[in-house]
């Protein structure tokens, strides 16, 4: 089983600056691509940002220059450093991530998501 435990939300006032932490942990043969996504209360779930193993980079519009998403392959974990904070940027915010496991002689690719983090920016 692999889980991955998000941490680092809270409550900032706009302008402030909060950094959101994914650790990956469990059995696996490799952590592949690794994203951010959002949800804000009666909104769909957006894509925040994404990274490839290889640390190529994606952000969605309304994120892009504010934050910046990471990663670091030898400790298995995700970062998302939101700067210049928006009262909109107030959502759940998930880590999610492909894992591809071995086993029994076979490779096996899924995705696993975090449990949420709540990111809540005051005006």
């Amino acid at each position: 089983q692999v889980q991955l435990v998000e941490s680092g939300g809270g409550l900032v006032q706009a302008g402030g600056s909060l950094r959101l932490s994914c650790a990956a942990s469990g059995s696996f043969f490799s952590i592949n691509d690794m994203a951010w996504y959002r949800q804000a209360p009666g909104k769909q779930r957006e894509l925040v940002a994404t990274i490839t193993s290889s640390g190529n980079t994606n952000y969605a519009d309304s994120v892009k220059g504010r934050f910046t998403i990471s990663r670091d392959n030898a400790k298995n974990v995700e970062y998302l450093q939101m700067n210049s904070l928006k009262p909109e940027d107030t959502a759940v915010y998930s880590c999610n991530a492909g894992v591809t496991r071995f086993s029994r002689g076979r490779y096996y690719n899924y995705d696993v998501w975090g449990q949420g983090t709540q990111v809540t920016v005051s005006s």
